[in-house]
């Protein structure tokens, strides 16, 4: 999906919730250079050794994208914050931040979950209960965010929506694929236009 609306070879890019590093080294294999942001040690710790013995090179730093926001003079190509607004406690403020860290005419790329009855099923009740996917309590339904109000977050922080995708989920096969159906898990494309 990143790769359909930008190059990322040369590309400076900032992961932000990078977890493990499976994006942050999925771009750097595509020529990036990667700098990925966690709150968590011990998931960075992974994912700096990852990365060692995958002989790349990529920048790991434990912060919060609102504290490295004001500390940055170089803004980057391409900020990505993937399945982390429906962690956080206010994404506004997280959107904020991304949108102050890319350079004018840059690309974000968020994921997050959609807010409805058919996501609770899928998401809550069958990802964490039945296919325990993910540990149970992973997500709150009222922290999922509807791709209206990420459009609005996003218009209030100078971001401009280019593309809203849907990303589903095949549990027998254990493969994700890109479909125009938005209702669960989706993927927002925006340029920052100020």
């Amino acid at each position: 999906y990143i790769r359909k609306w930008t190059s990322l070879k040369g590309t400076k890019v900032l992961d932000v919730g990078c977890g493990g590093g499976i994006l942050s080294e999925g771009m750097a294999l595509h020529g990036a250079m990667v700098t990925g942001i966690d709150v968590s040690a011990s998931a960075l710790n992974a994912a700096r050794h990852h990365a060692h013995m995958a002989g790349l090179k990529i920048d790991y730093c434990q912060t919060t994208v609102e504290a490295l926001a004001p500390t940055v003079s170089n803004p980057y190509d391409l900020v990505t914050c993937m399945e982390l607004l429906e962690h956080v406690p206010e994404p506004r403020s997280v959107i904020r931040a991304c949108s102050r860290l890319v350079k004018p005419r840059g690309n974000l790329v968020f994921a997050t979950i959609n807010r409805n009855i058919i996501s609770f099923i899928c998401v809550i009740i069958g990802g964490e209960y039945i296919l325990r996917l993910l540990p149970s309590g992973t997500h709150r339904y009222g922290k999922l965010i509807k791709p209206h109000e990420l459009v609005t977050y996003g218009n209030k922080s100078g971001l401009k929506l280019k593309n809203l995708t849907g990303m589903g989920y095949n549990p027998f096969t254990g493969t994700y694929f890109l479909t125009g159906d938005t209702t669960v898990n989706y993927l927002a494309h925006f340029k920052r236009v100020t």
